[in-house]
């Protein structure tokens, strides 16, 4: 998201009636639905944790301790858990 200065792409007209609501604030103005993409749709993010995940859950399978997993993943030992625990839903 990036910020735009409201008078190099608003009509004077629509900028006065915002000033009646907020007068040198700084608004929002979301997406249209149809506009909207889903959380790491721009990036691999999604798809890296997901590696990690399956990564994770195999390593346990295969008999590593939540705390060893903790520590090579730099995760909190709850965050193993979870990830551990989503992974068995999904089989």
């Amino acid at each position: 998201m990036k910020y735009e200065k409201a008078q190099n792409i608003l009509p004077q007209q629509i900028i006065e009636i915002i000033q009646n609501y907020t007068d040198g604030g700084y608004i929002y103005i979301p997406r249209k639905d149809d506009n909207k993409k889903s959380w790491g749709e721009n990036t691999e993010t999604k798809n890296y944790l997901k590696i990690r995940d399956n990564e994770i859950f195999n390593k346990y399978s295969s008999g590593l301790s939540v705390k060893i997993l903790s520590q090579q993943y730099f995760l909190t030992e709850h965050s193993i858990r979870r990830i551990i625990r989503k992974q068995k839903n999904y089989d």
